[in-house]
């Protein structure tokens, strides 16, 4: 079978001179048919992973734009269809372990309950196919395989710590702009004060939602610009500075409507508008780029700098002698590398993690340590149900002398995919406060983080630390790893956050302070080692004195 069509084919039907692929061919040939076989077994093999893409893609409108990347990718494979067939020679081995590579970063995924291994890991298997199959003829697919990287959703934890920095400096500039237009502004944390409203920058107005659209339109608008690679890349990147300068444009423009008319501008139907505006208007200003750069270079227009790179053309194709689709041996190969994939990602998620860990009862946290008497606190139920925990506490604790803290613990039973603890670093600017001084140091040989906040001239201590299955930790990337390790060898992904927080009162020094927040750790840590699970398979049994009275619900 050969790619080159004796006839005209269903596209070029009827049109004079022009021959294409032979499709009827083509889906006879055995080594196509394999590959077409190797593609469901791989798209089986990944459903779960894909699923669970496609749903943050309809859940959250930073990645939206996810339905459009594949249609995208495939239009382009499309309109290279005579250039790949006509450079196509042979399979090649190489993609064999591109294949392997992905497969082991899927069980990867897998074990340590990373989604965005396992979307990555597909993208790299398309590769590994594309090598496979076509040989050097990968060189015109790859750009539509890399394509697809810009649909897949940034691990939680990561895009909190993205969405937070973003909503700081959307803030600023936002606020230096509402200046600009002589209007008296104060900006504290992601909160802007106009004196007679206040406008917070929420996670929506991070600017992630024009970020991620509009850095694969940059990819896209990179690829078909026919310019020199300076020029791409110019544009690609310029993707970055372009939505954050926008974005920050909005919250301005929505400050100063408030300011004038109130805050019905900054809510509803007119709210969503203005985004579609602000996002059409990212658009046009790529291409007032590609229009300057132009102007100053070879002066090419719109017209002529756009379009799909294809270099041979059906009639040119039809005038070639193309090579027959070969039986693809490393594609065969790969079929029980696959089927072997299927079967251990099959055993992973029947696993159920491990049910003889002891059981835990933050309720059952005591209201008085010592000379510390406390009262129960509350976390709103939607802030509660975004943080994703199993079970928390939160306590505001005084002594003798009337100094508070509040202990806040928030204990995960899983951290698959992705629901894991906030750490507190991305969370506290957020509220208007700044971070004056972050260190890692130990409490009786403990590693806990120490943070130093401040909001005007208020200052705040805060300690915390992981206890990543009975064992602390204070270093987030530790924790990542600690928590593959463990999800592969124990089969258990528990964890906690523990929070210990003091202000730095008026007739006291920050030395003070930090004093009473080391000594409540102290005297925390040992009743709190009852409740949560140990290093310990098995459940730690405690004599039934030494556990903590639980308290009747609403009791104080």
């Amino acid at each position: 079978m050969y790619f080159k069509d004796k006839a005209a084919s269903t596209l070029d039907e009827g049109v004079p001179g022009k021959q294409g692929l032979d499709f009827k061919q083509l889906f006879s040939n055995s080594g196509f048919l394999l590959f077409l076989v190797t593609m469901a077994l791989s798209f089986w093999l990944y459903w779960d992973g894909l699923a669970e893409a496609v749903l943050r893609w309809e859940l959250q409108e930073e990645y939206s734009h996810g339905y459009l990347i594949p249609l995208v990718s495939l239009f382009i494979l499309w309109e290279k269809r005579f250039q790949i067939a006509s450079s196509y020679q042979n399979y090649s081995w190489w993609g064999l372990p591109i294949i392997a590579l992905a497969l082991i970063i899927l069980l990867v995924g897998e074990v340590s309950a990373l989604y965005v291994l396992i979307h990555y890991s597909f993208i790299i298997l398309l590769l590994g196919l594309s090598v496979a199959f076509l040989g050097s003829a990968t060189r015109y697919t790859w750009v539509a395989i890399v394509l697809l990287g810009f649909a897949v959703p940034l691990p939680y934890f990561i895009e909190v710590i993205l969405t937070s920095k973003l909503q700081l400096i959307s803030s600023q500039l936002g606020v230096e702009i509402i200046r600009l237009c002589r209007i008296p502004v104060f900006l504290s944390g992601n909160i802007i004060d106009l004196g007679n409203y206040q406008l917070q920058v929420v996670e929506a107005c991070s600017g992630l939602r024009y970020l991620f659209p509009l850095m694969s339109l940059g990819f896209i608008g990179g690829y078909l610009y026919q310019a020199s690679a300076w020029k791409r890349a110019v544009l690609f990147l310029s993707t970055v500075p372009i939505t954050i300068f926008m974005n920050s444009v909005r919250i301005a423009i929505t400050g100063i409507l408030v300011d004038n008319w109130g805050t019905e501008m900054a809510e509803g139907f007119l709210h969503d508008f203005e985004g579609w505006l602000i996002f059409m208007a990212c658009g046009g200003l790529l291409l007032l780029e590609v229009v300057l750069m132009e102007l100053f270079t070879t002066r090419l227009s719109l017209r002529q700098a756009f379009a799909v790179p294809v270099s041979v053309s059906a009639e040119k194709f039809s005038e070639q002698n193309t090579a027959a689709v070969k039986f693809s041996t490393p594609v065969a190969v790969s079929i029980p590398l696959l089927i072997l994939a299927l079967v251990g990602v099959g055993s992973l998620d029947s696993r159920e993690e491990d049910s003889t860990l002891k059981k835990t009862e933050l309720v059952s946290f005591p209201l008085q340590l010592n000379e510390w008497v406390g009262s129960d606190d509350k976390i709103e139920a939607n802030v509660a149900d975004k943080l994703g925990f199993t079970e928390y506490v939160m306590i505001n604790y005084q002594n003798l002398e009337f100094r508070p803290v509040n202990f806040y613990v928030a204990y995960y039973a899983s951290q698959r995919k992705g629901v894991s603890p906030h750490s507190p670093k991305v969370c506290i600017p957020g509220g208007g406060w700044e971070i004056a001084d972050f260190s890692r140091t130990r409490v009786d040989q403990m590693p806990v983080n120490r943070v130093v906040i401040r909001k005007g001239t208020q200052d705040q201590i805060v300690y915390y630390w992981f206890e990543e299955r009975g064992t602390p930790v204070a270093n987030e990337y530790v924790k990542k790893w600690m928590l593959f390790k463990d999800a592969l060898i124990l089969n258990r992904t528990d964890g906690s956050l523990i929070r210990v927080t003091t202000p730095v009162m008026s007739d006291e020094t920050l030395a003070d302070a930090d004093l009473r927040a080391q000594e409540f750790i102290r005297i925390s840590k040992k009743e709190l080692s009852q409740l949560l699970p140990t290093r310990s398979l098995l459940a730690k049994s405690l004599p039934a004195d030494s556990l903590p009275v639980k308290r009747l619900e609403g009791e104080k």
